[in-house]
């Protein structure tokens, strides 16, 4: 139980991140907390060292909850509140963890319900991300089939996403599919840039770039 908890805290600190997922950029219409949310999302998961990223991503979660509560049926606030909840279970570790994801799979499935294709299907990937990197039973809810699911289903949405390319890429990688796992995730390096989201696509593609000496590595 110990080794899959460790495991489990890995996982999502190098891939959740993500949880991803910064998917889609804030466009007309969507609340500026949501847009706020996003930013504050990018600037710790990518600007902040990792031994301050849970703190701050608690009191990012906080805020999530508070943005929650004042935009009932919004799908966008769904999804931010899933991904930094998610993301705040990677750098917390642990057991502990599992509740968090747990409650950030509920609010992508209400996003799900909600408008499907909100944020280019960022909930189709996101909750995809959660399926493959979760543990499965006893621990968790984790299961390949789901997960390969749901991420085809958000490249559907958004084909030439860098986010939905580089999750199903990490999933096809964990697969020891290398070669799909390559075209997917070159794929990801040729989306196009998303205008205010920098720093999301220059962190990103550093994933991206150390994912694929991975499967360099392992073809030696």
């Amino acid at each position: 139980m110990k080794h899959l908890a460790r495991v489990f805290a890995r996982s999502l600190v190098t891939s959740l991140a993500a949880l991803m997922l910064a998917s889609a950029p804030a466009r007309a219409g969507v609340p500026e907390d949501v847009a706020h949310l996003q930013h504050r999302w990018e600037q710790i998961k990518y600007q902040t060292p990792p031994a301050g990223q849970e703190q701050r991503f608690e009191q990012l979660l906080a805020e999530a909850q508070q943005v929650a509560a004042r935009n009932p049926g919004s799908a966008e606030v769904l999804i931010w509140y899933a991904i930094i909840e998610s993301t705040y279970a990677g750098a917390k570790g642990g057991m502990g963890a599992l509740k968090y994801v747990k409650n950030a799979k509920k609010s992508l499935e209400q996003a799900l319900a909600i408008n499907p294709n909100a944020l280019d299907g960022s909930a189709y990937t996101s909750l995809g991300s959660l399926y493959y990197q979760v543990p499965g039973w006893p621990l968790g809810f984790g299961d390949d089939t789901k997960a390969q699911e749901f991420l085809k289903k958000g490249l559907a949405v958004n084909p030439q996403g860098i986010d939905p390319n580089y999750f199903y890429g990490d999933y096809l990688f964990r697969k020891d599919d290398y070669e799909n796992a390559e075209r997917a995730l070159r794929k990801a390096l040729q989306a196009p840039a998303r205008p205010g989201r920098e720093v999301a696509d220059e962190g990103r593609r550093r994933e991206i770039g150390q994912l694929l000496d991975k499967i360099a590595s392992n073809r030696k």
